[in-house]
């Protein structure tokens, strides 16, 4: 399996069988590369996370919360607050997001969306087990570095990749990516790409935090 980051919450998961892009974006400042997969999600109706035009390949789009299955992967979306706690009228006008839950050659992997709020019960217990966790940290739209870090303690996950923070081009007015891993002490570099041959190789004796390069 491999992960590739394509800026803000848009991934290209690769596995054996299928192949998964998520949240993939319009007209954001950033240049969204040729895409193609078997399977897109979308976690909520925005310019940054809903250009299914721009997925080649004729793939299955999921877009709605409820259990799934196509070319083999399994998935599940789970609704939940695309607004922090205690937000006024018209951030609550954002209403959900969606987050994701996907199995990929064995490995189980969680894209939270543009989350709100940390978790609740419900939630979690929706969400499962998770080995790979794809987490926003850039606030204002969604969850900042702190309760991104609060996030991560509840699900738990093996690997975590940051995702929906600020980088060169963008235009979408969100935080940098430096408080989250001052927040989280993760000094290791950052990477083109995440591949894991099987859930064997993901692991084991520590949480992993894993910043990836934007491939574009």
């Amino acid at each position: 399996m491999e992960i590739i980051w394509h800026g803000q919450s848009c991934f290209t998961v690769k596995g054996r069988n299928a192949t998964v892009v998520t949240d993939p974006y319009g007209d954001i400042g950033l240049r969204l590369p040729k895409l193609k997969g078997s399977i897109v999600t979308i976690s909520h109706d925005h310019i940054d996370h809903n250009n299914v035009a721009g997925v080649e390949g004729d793939p299955k789009v999921f877009d709605w919360p409820g259990e799934f299955e196509s070319g083999g992967v399994l998935m599940s979306a789970v609704e939940a607050p695309h607004y922090g706690e205690g937000a006024d009228d018209e951030a609550k006008k954002r209403g959900k997001t969606l987050m994701f839950h996907f199995e990929v050659d064995g490995i189980k992997i969680c894209h939270v969306g543009d989350l709100g709020q940390k978790l609740t019960d419900e939630m979690i217990e929706k969400l499962g087990d998770v080995d790979i966790l794809m987490v926003p940290v850039g606030g204002n739209f969604t969850i900042d570095h702190k309760v991104a870090h609060s996030v991560i303690e509840q699900i738990e996950p093996r690997v975590v990749i940051p995702m929906h923070y600020k980088i060169d081009g963008l235009t979408v007015d969100i935080g940098e990516l430096e408080p989250f891993l001052k927040e989280v002490g993760m000094h290791e570099p950052a990477e083109d790409k995440l591949v894991f041959k099987n859930r064997g190789a993901l692991p084991t004796d520590a949480m992993k935090t894993v910043v990836l390069n934007r491939q574009g």
